[in-house]
Order: C-alpha cells, then sequence, then structure tokens
C-alpha cells in the first residue's frame, strides 16, 4: 500500500445526519477501545501485522492450494485474485475519495497499539478489504474452505478497529468493497458451481453400491495415490491395480477383461487410454481425476472421489461423444483435443526439456525455440487449395469463453468438431496470440472458425506432428478428423439436470 501523507484537507462544513454518524462512529471507536477480551491484546495486534501487504492472505493462499484437490487450487487462485482486485481500488480510489484522519489513539491502551502506525488515511480500511476480499472469493469457489477463512478474516477486520488504527465505519466499508470484489471477480471469471454442465443424455449403468465389480488402474506417477485410496474408503469392494505409465495400455487390458465396470485414476492421457479400452470392450468408465490438468474429467463435472464414488454408488452416468482421427491405417482417439502445427511441435520441445529443467520452464523454453522458427509447420490442402497453417485445433465438442476465462466444454455429446486454424504467416506469436483473443465466434486474418462433424485434410506435410489429449504421433498425406456421437459412457454425478 503507498502511503498517502496529504492530510492537509479543508474540514467540511457541518450536517447534522454526517455528523451524527461520525458522533455514532467515534462513540463505537470508544466502546471497543474499552473493551479487554481474553487473549486478544496478544493476538490480534500479531494478526493485524501479518496481514499488512497481504502477506497472511498470500500464505493461506499456499495452504489452501498445497491440498492438491482442483477445487482448492481454483479457491485460493480466486481468493488472491479478489484480494488483488480490492487492493488496486483501495490504493486508486478509495483512500484518495475520502481523505479522513485516523482516530486519536488516547482511549486505545498501550499494549494494544501497533509499534508501526499506518500514515495512510482512514476510510476505508485496506486491511478489512482484503480479508473480505479473500476470504469471499475462496468461499465462492469452495464453501468449505471459505468456512475454514472466514473466521480467520473477521479477526483481521476486528483488529483494524481493536488496535486503534480505524473507525468501525472504515471496516464495514472496506469489507464491503472487498466482498464487492470477490463479485466482480466472479463476474469476470465464473466459478465451477455455477458452470457444471447438464446431465445429459443420461443412459443405464450399474449401481455398485460397494464397488463390487469395478476396477481402478492408477498411473503411479501421477502421485496421487491418496485419491485412489479415499475412493476404496467409500467403495470397499473395489479393486485397484497401480502401474507405471509403460504398462498402463496392458494392465487396462487385463482389467477390462473381468470387471463389470472400467475405472481410471491419471491425467488426460492415462484417461485416453482407458476411453479406448472401454469402447473396444463395452464397458462403462469411472473417472477419477489424477493428473494436472484434467480437462476431461473437470468439463464431465467430477472433480473429486467423492464425485465418483457417489456416481458409481448410485449408478448415475452419461454418454459422451469421442473424436477419432485416420491417416492411413494409423488411427486414434480423443476425449478434448486433436491439433496440428505449432502446439504438437511444442509438446515434443517441452518433453525433451523437461526432464532436465522442470515442466513449466521447459513450457516456456519450448515455445521460444518453436516460435523462432522460419518455418510453418504444417501445409495442408483445405477446399482443394494449399494453405500455410500455424495450427489446426479440433476440439471434441464445442469450447466456449465464459467471462474472461480459458475456454471449456459445457455440452460433451454436442456432436460436433470445434475447428479453429491460425492461417500461415509471419509473426507466429503475434498471429497466435491475435487468434487466441479473437475468440471461438469470430473471424479475423490471422484466424478462422467452423463447427463440423467431419474434416478431412489433404496435402498434409509428411512428417507432420499431431497432438491427441497430451500425446503426439507423425502424421502425412490425408488425415481424417471425426466424431463418434455419443459413443462412450461415462459415470458422473446426476447434478444440474
Amino acid at each position: 500500500m503507498s502511503p498517502d501523507v496529504d492530510l492537509t484537507v479543508l474540514k467540511p462544513g457541518r450536517h447534522a445526519l454526517r455528523d451524527r454518524f461520525l458522533s455514532l462512529d467515534s462513540r463505537l471507536f470508544e466502546f471497543a477501545a474499552e473493551q479487554h477480551w481474553p487473549y486478544a491484546e496478544r493476538i490480534l495486534p500479531r494478526l493485524s501485522r501479518s496481514a499488512n501487504h497481504g502477506l497472511l492472505w498470500f500464505a493461506a493462499g499456499a495452504v489452501i492450494a498445497a491440498s492438491r484437490t482442483p477445487r482448492a487450487r481454483r479457491a485460493a487462485v480466486r481468493g488472491l485474485a479478489s484480494l488483488s482486485l480490492a487492493s488496486l481500488t483501495i490504493n486508486t480510489v478509495g483512500k484518495r475519495s475520502v481523505r479522513r484522519t485516523r482516530p486519536t489513539l488516547d482511549p486505545v491502551p498501550l499494549v494494544r497499539q501497533l509499534k508501526r502506525q499506518p500514515i495512510t488515511t482512514s476510510f476505508p480500511s485496506g486491511h478489512a478489504a482484503s480479508a473480505a476480499a479473500f476470504a469471499t472469493g475462496v468461499a465462492l469457489e469452495s464453501p468449505a474452505w471459505g468456512l475454514a477463512v472466514a473466521p480467520i478474516a473477521w479477526s483481521v477486520a476486528l483488529s483494524r478497529v481493536y488496535t486503534g488504527v480505524h473507525f468501525p465505519s472504515d471496516v464495514l466499508a472496506g469489507a464491503a468493497l472487498g466482498a464487492g470484489a470477490a463479485f466482480a471477480v466472479r463476474g469476470m471469471v465464473p466459478t465451477r458451481v455455477r458452470q457444471v454442465p447438464p446431465a445429459r443424455p443420461r443412459t443405464d449403468v450399474p449401481a455398485l453400491t460397494e464397488g463390487d465389480g469395478l476396477i481402478v488402474v492408477a498411473n503411479r506417477a501421477a502421485g496421487t495415490s491418496d485419491r485412489v485410496h479415499a475412493l476404496l474408503d467409500l467403495l470397499p469392494r473395489a479393486e485397484l491395480v497401480e502401474c507405471e505409465p509403460a504398462d498402463i495400455a496392458a494392465e487396462l487390458d487385463k482389467a477390462a477383461g473381468r470387471a463389470q465396470v472400467l475405472g481410471v485414476c491419471g491425467g488426460d492421457g492415462t484417461v485416453n487410454a482407458a476411453a479406448e479400452v472401454a469402447l473396444r470392450h463395452d464397458l462403462p468408465l469411472a473417472v477419477l481425476p489424477g493428473g494436472t490438468l484434467n480437462h476431461f474429467a473437470l468439463d464431465l463435472g467430477v472433480e473429486s472421489e467423492r464425485d465418483v464414488g457417489r456416481a458409481v454408488q448410485r449408478g448415475e452416468a452419461v454418454r459422451v461423444d469421442v473424436g477419432r482421427f485416420r491417416c492411413g491405417a494409423q488411427e486414434g482417439l480423443f476425449l478434448n483435443t486433436c491439433s496440428l502445427g505449432v502446439y504438437p511441435e511444442l509438446v515434443r520441445e517441452r518433453d525433451r526439456f523437461a526432464p532436465r529443467i522442470g515442466d513449466w520452464p521447459a513450457g516456456v523454453v519450448a515455445a521460444l525455440r518453436v516460435l523462432r522458427r522460419d518455418r510453418h509447420p504444417l501445409q495442408a490442402e483445405v477446399a482443394g487449395s494449399s494453405h500455410p497453417l500455424w495450427l489446426l485445433f479440433a476440439g471434441n465438442g464445442t469450447y466456449h469463453r465464459l467471462g474472461l476465462a480459458p475456454a471449456r466444454r459445457l455440452n460433451l455429446a454436442d456432436g460436433v468438431l470445434d475447428v479453429r486454424v491460425v492461417h500461415g504467416g509471419r509473426r507466429p506469436a503475434l498471429r497466435l496470440l491475435a487468434a487466441a483473443f479473437a475468440g471461438p465466434l469470430t473471424r479475423s486474418p490471422a484466424h478462422a472458425a467452423v463447427q463440423v462433424g467431419r474434416l478431412r485434410l489433404t496435402g498434409v506435410t509428411p512428417g507432420a506432428l499431431l497432438a491427441y489429449d497430451g500425446e503426439v504421433t507423425e502424421v502425412g498425406g490425408e488425415v481424417t478428423l471425426e466424431k463418434l456421437p455419443e459413443a462412450l459412457t461415462v459415470y458422473r454425478p446426476l447434478i444440474g439436470s
């Protein structure tokens, strides 16, 4: 918070209603100064100092995110985003709009006064705004975590009056502003709770009350053993097979030969392999998200072992579309996306560097290397004419933008491929960025979008890379992308139907 020391403003003229309000505010402040709550004199001043510059809330966000559940991570990010917006508003508008002096410290016992008194104007309270923004943002995404954070936020707000640095109205105004910032962030980036896709089309599946007949194949490399065992606590008669990534395909085949329901825990690549096996054996699939992104599970409306367990116990499931690509005798399925051009090359470059420097640094290095290359990664014939392309993206279902949030799907059985093309030309980074901002329903010189059930590409550069659900393969010549409508049965709780 930047200091604002210009407090030499003329006092306003008399106004009966305002004067009565300020008099009440002062009496409430003096009443708080007279109170001696057990342990408060030791705890509240320290808590107030710990919230300086948002440090307490950044620490709380780290603790929440460390729980490793998708909802907790989103709650932490939303809380910190709300805090940032509230702080920005306070520092640029709030403190400069009402230049109110701080309360006099005469009624406040010395033991509870802060060692370093703030020098900013008093109205509104930045600490209260940050506390309310963080707590409200967290609660909007995860009510359980919001309930845990709320007492701390309340205590921080109360501490600002108890230590004598704010009037009660300063705190109330700051808290209202902070909560408003959290709702403003939700307006820009809706919460998952508000985005649960409809549970359709429903289908009949076995209800396994204790999990008898369910075999779950878990990718040990995903590091989600605790989540799998939590699922087994809900379904004690289910069978678990944990294996290394190289053994996933073989173990899935073995499990499918004797399972009534095939379960899988891992990232999108592991789920893709399980979907292929489930289709081949005509089995329903139960997906427990266990990777980094978990696009398919989250778009399906499955976030945790509780979601999967409840759906399996109750026999609740839907049918979803599956995408398929063909290139000669080669074919593969995709539940999320299939792409040619820059993105597959980026994935391959990232995989080269990731073992040495980690995933995120490898992604940055890969992007720089790919975008600096002076050649188009893809040449294809579309509508009878050859085009250089930077990227061709095909989504299994329509991807939507919700506010300023990244795109996601609200219907996994809409029967279409969501195809986006970034045309070739100079400056690929600018073209890709322009395409990203153009959105799914607009056209630009750099970007085109169409929704189709089938797409046929000819004249594809031999050796071109194709990525599907995080896996990469080489294609060339003729490539066909098509939909398999409502081909896969997947368990999910029937919420929002």
